[in-house]
């Protein structure tokens, strides 16, 4: 799943073509998927992500059957690598041989709802479309419409030596951001003799962590008002978010303040800390590495951490999660076909499927029956129920590609700037960026 916001550019006129212009004002209609359309003799091509074919392919191929018996039409699924998926995009969206329905990562949509690439849909003929994650749904939701429908996630959790959390005399996952914080003293104070230990791995330019805590105290990254967007990190409750982060880093965590989380499983997975805040699939990634970094086909060796690991959800603290949605694209030919199949990929039917596959489902309804049905997926399910996503502006990704938040964070740590004066810059540098003509 793609994690990174790709870079919002203008897509040049060429790549929609006079079909998508003004696609997307006011007037334009929604695609409707409210019935079954005929489809006899039609063929839909669906673009689905790799990780679909390899995880749950009977998923796919359940929800393609269930919708030819309903409409006729059949389904060509093809299924694409992340490497190069943006660029095939791009240059099959500037011809007329377009994909019906496209699967992109949540964070890689805005750009192509934004370039009036997808079609507006109607969320009330999908099911359980009132309680889709809002960390997906975000992507989708362009000047009171929606452009794509959520598909699956994964969450951030903690994650958590199980052995260290035994001999310091913890017993069991923290439920409260006190307990949390309780559980890290007991971590220090347990491995006070190492020097280099740090209860919570934190990486100082880890801005996912940093705003998940200034949204857990109600704060905001920024904001629309009449057509200008402000910052708001400097806010009250914003500026009481990052304080309350910014002394975990200090107090607690030993990691670079000008390093990123890229590579912080592994980092962990050489033993000097006691948690950190990751994705779920990162527990994994900390107990196995590869032996050669360098080499795709590298055997996997265990690390020192290897089964002394446990996940939960970070408490009191809501998740920025990674996922796909799907989309009908402005070129098809067969828009409500295109609907039809979505709704049939996204129902609850479906989504039992990938719970089963290890996937979160689209909707907070299903995740407490996801954390029963899979007890795998637990932690990861209980963390989705609060999600968020950033400010749906299209040159938001500028902000990101110009380090504004990891600059602020950074700065702050070190004591160059203060947290108020930090959030202040930070906020002059959106504005700035998200008003720019």
């Amino acid at each position: 799943m793609k994690r990174q916001l790709v870079a919002v550019a203008a897509l040049a006129a060429t790549l929609l073509g006079a079909a998508a212009c003004g696609s997307n004002d006011d007037d334009s209609p929604t695609t409707s998927a409210s019935g079954p359309v005929d489809g006899k003799g039609k063929t839909l091509k669906v673009w689905l992500m790799v990780d679909a074919q390899s995880a749950w392919k009977g998923v796919v191929d359940d929800a393609s059957k269930r919708f030819t018996a309903a409409t006729g039409a059949q389904v060509n699924v093809e299924y694409q690598q992340w490497a190069n998926h943006l660029t095939k995009l791009d240059a099959t969206l500037a011809g007329s041989d377009v994909p019906d329905v496209v699967e992109l990562g949540n964070t890689e949509f805005p750009k192509y709802v934004f370039s009036q690439a997808f079609a507006a849909i109607n969320p009330g003929d999908y099911e359980n479309s009132g309680t889709w994650l809002a960390g997906l749904k975000g992507a989708c939701d362009f000047e009171g419409k929606t452009y794509c429908v959520p598909y699956y996630a994964g969450a951030r959790v903690l994650i958590y030596r199980t052995d260290l959390f035994k001999s310091a005399g913890i017993a069991a996952a923290p439920k409260s951001y006190d307990e949390f914080l309780a559980d890290a003293d007991k971590l220090q104070v347990a491995s006070k003799s190492d020097t280099k230990f740090g209860a919570v791995y934190m990486p100082g330019q880890y801005w996912y962590s940093a705003m998940s805590w200034v949204k857990a105290g109600g704060g905001e990254i920024a904001k629309q008002d009449g057509g200008k967007w402000a910052g708001q990190l400097s806010q009250p409750a914003s500026v009481q978010g990052l304080q309350k982060w910014v002394d975990l880093v200090k107090k607690y965590s030993k990691a670079d303040p000008t390093k990123n989380e890229n590579d912080q499983a592994g980092i962990f997975a050489q033993g000097q800390a006691g948690m950190f805040y990751g994705n779920a699939w990162e527990l994994g990634a900390a107990e196995q590495i590869k032996k050669d970094p360098n080499d795709p086909n590298s055997a996997l060796v265990d690390t020192k951490v290897k089964g002394k690991l446990a996940a939960a959800p970070m408490p009191d603290v809501p998740s920025f999660l990674g996922g796909s949605n799907l989309g009908v694209t402005e070129k098809s030919q067969n828009k409500e076909l295109a609907a039809q199949w979505v709704k049939y990929f996204t129902d609850s039917t479906s989504m039992a499927g990938l719970i089963k596959a290890n996937a979160l489902p689209n909707s907070t309804a299903l995740l407490d029956k996801a954390a029963t049905d899979n007890p795998a997926i637990a932690p990861s399910a209980l963390a989705a129920k609060s999600s968020w996503f950033t400010p749906n502006a299209e040159k938001w990704a500028d902000v990101e590609k110009g380090n504004v938040l990891q600059t602020m964070l950074t700065d702050i740590i070190t004591g160059k700037k203060s947290v108020a004066d930090g959030a202040k810059w930070a906020d002059d540098q959106i504005n700035s960026t998200l008003n720019e003509s």
